[in-house]
Order: C-alpha cells, then structure tokens, then sequence
C-alpha cells in the first residue's frame, strides 16, 4: 500500500511543521515563501497526456498545442488511438510525441488502479510507456495521486533549491541528494514544493524569472 495523501492545503501545512522542525532551514525558507501551494490536478490519462505535450517546449506553446488538440477532438484516449497521424501533426504535435501519445492512449494503463498502488509499482507501470521517463511519473505521483513522500532528484530546481538553502558549493548530485531527501521522509513531496517555492523566491529577488 501507498503511504499518506496530500489532498489539502492544511496536509501541505502539517508536512510544512513536521519539515520545519526537523531542519531549521525549513522555517525559513517558510518565512521567505509563506504557505507553499497544493498543485494539485485530476489524475489519469489527461494527466500524462498533457505532460507528453508540455515536453520540451515553452509553457505558451504547451498550452497553443493543447487547445489544438481539445478543439480538434482528441481529449480523451480512445480518439487519440483512433487519429491519423496527419490529424496529430495538425495540432502542431511533432511526429516524436505522436507516437508518445498513441502510445500511452493505447497502452491500457488502469487509472484508476494505479491509485491503490505503492508508489514504485505506479513507476513500475508508467515508466515503460513511450515518452514517460522517471521525472515525469514523480511528478505524476506527486501532483495527480498526491503521494507526501515523492521526491524528484533529477529536478534541476530542486537541486538548485537546494544548493541555495543549504548554501552548497554546487548543486547536490543524485546520489548526495537522495541521502539530503531521506531526511524529509515521510514529507518529501511537501519539501519538494519548499524547495520549488525558495527557488523561485530566490529568482525573483534576482530579477531572474524562474
């Protein structure tokens, strides 16, 4: 079975105080961010589909192709299955994630099981489909299944969050990161969204957008 969910902002608060109290620099880092948010979103095949649309372009452009592929009827996934391939390139889709998606829609993935699932058998189902690598089933268990306990070490804002709190001559690496994280289990979800908020606090205060 799956640990504790994050369903609210007062779960974020709690994991926040448990966080704080186990390492100071979490308090400031709430006293520089104030709450952190929930981001919380509709788990299932829309999830991953609009992560696989997201990939490697700007937020902007993410979100044009996206309309596109709503107006054009291709929300859910057995119409994606059922498109051509010149309908999906249509859409602004490269031929890359058009294959990424007919994929996924045709991959038969229970949704609505994976809920039930430890978080590694969800990695272990999600991560052999075209287009979803590591990072994008963390964050599908962190922001659509809600798990507290989550963390993304390939993050590169993570890591930079990082490196700024804890004042580290350089971004920690995977392995070093992962020991830094072992210490906010059970909240490593919750600390993630700290680290993503003084990253961003910190960019601002630089003039930098994050």
């Amino acid at each position: 079975m799956h640990g504790r969910i994050v369903e609210t902002t007062e779960d974020i608060a709690e994991g926040a105080a448990w966080l704080a109290a186990a390492e100071p620099r979490f308090a400031r880092v709430l006293e520089v961010t104030g709450p952190w948010p929930l981001r919380r979103r509709e788990d299932g095949f829309v999830a991953l589909r609009d992560a696989i649309i997201g990939q490697q372009v700007s937020v902007a452009a993410a979100n044009a192709i996206l309309g596109k592929v709503l107006a054009a009827g291709f929300a859910e996934a057995p119409a994606i299955a059922a498109a051509s391939e010149e309908d999906l390139r249509g859409c602004g889709l490269s031929r890359q994630k058009v294959k990424y998606l007919r994929g996924l829609a045709s991959s038969g993935v229970d949704f609505d099981g994976l809920r039930a699932l430890p978080d590694e058998a969800v990695i272990a189902t999600l991560l052999p489909l075209p287009g979803i690598g590591r990072w994008t089933v963390e964050m599908y268990l962190i922001f659509a299944l809600g798990r507290a306990d989550v963390f993304a070490v390939d993050d590169l804002a993570l890591a930079e969050g990082a490196r700024l709190l804890f004042d580290l001559p350089e971004r920690p690496r995977r392995k070093e990161f992962n020991r830094m994280a072992e210490a906010w289990s059970p909240w490593r979800a919750v600390a993630a969204r700290g680290l993503w908020a003084f990253y961003a606090a910190c960019k601002q205060r630089e003039g930098v957008a994050p």
